[in-house]
């Protein structure tokens, strides 16, 4: 059985979790500790919890369809879109393939990067059996391409916030590549931070998602408010 990055509470999905719902995509913020889709530590995972939201909401006995369309780490906080429809998974898919689905992340730092502002390239090889992402600043036998930018946007108290966009969607991308610039994340301490977190999680939060709905042709924009944790509330005003 696989060992979980830190101890598990589980909870339901209520109202104030939805970001985002029409009739074919909803958005929900991801708690730190939440597990996208089933894995062998046997704890339940977002996707059913979404899909039981939806079925006893929309009074649905037979259940929901729900569709995954990407996926945010374990101790990771912040948006992550699901599809309701078949249509809006396929298209979505798609548009994530395309690159078409731009996402902003926030990653607090004890090392101020350097530069303050940049863009990142590595390869990165995954171990499945360690679950660790080691990144190679050439391209190697195995390995997938990693793109982001990044800037700092602001400090407190010895914390660096650090904006991340990432051009492209690989296995604990953000986290190896800071990690790999001399800031790893802290309470990340698969990636170099000394020690875990006392919030049980690590200071990354998916903050936005913005595309153009794939049925509705609208923009959208959805904004993740940050944990209620006592630590990230403190940073959220320097965030855009």
């Amino acid at each position: 059985m696989a060992r979980p990055e830190f101890n598990y509470i589980s909870h339901d999905i209520i109202d104030k979790d939805v970001l985002y719902e029409d009739n074919h995509l909803i958005a929900i913020n991801k708690r730190a500790g939440d597990i996208v889709q089933v894995d062998d530590t046997g704890d339940e995972s977002l996707d059913d919890k979404v899909k039981k939201y939806i079925a006893q909401k929309y009074n649905k006995p037979n259940g929901a369809f729900l569709g995954v369309v990407h996926r945010l780490d374990r101790p990771v906080s912040g948006v992550i879109l699901f599809a309701k429809t078949s249509k809006a998974l396929e298209r979505i898919n798609n548009m994530f393939k395309g690159r078409e689905m731009h996402k902003t992340y926030y990653a607090v730092v004890r090392n101020r990067p350097q530069p303050e502002a940049g863009n990142l390239v590595h390869w990165l090889v995954k171990n499945p059996q360690k679950n660790v992402t080691k990144a190679h600043d050439h391209e190697v036998t195995g390995s997938q391409r990693a793109e982001l930018n990044y800037k700092l946007v602001g400090q407190l108290n010895g914390y660096y916030l650090i904006e991340v966009d990432p051009i492209t969607g690989r296995p604990h991308q953000i986290r190896v590549q800071l990690a790999t610039l001399g800031c790893p994340i802290v309470g990340d301490n698969k990636y170099g931070y000394p020690r875990g977190s006392l919030r049980k999680s690590i200071s990354l939060h998916a903050r936005k998602l913005q595309f153009i709905h794939p049925i509705k042709k609208e923009p959208v924009l959805i904004i993740a408010p940050v944990p209620k944790d006592g630590f990230w509330e403190k940073f959220e005003g320097m965030m855009g």
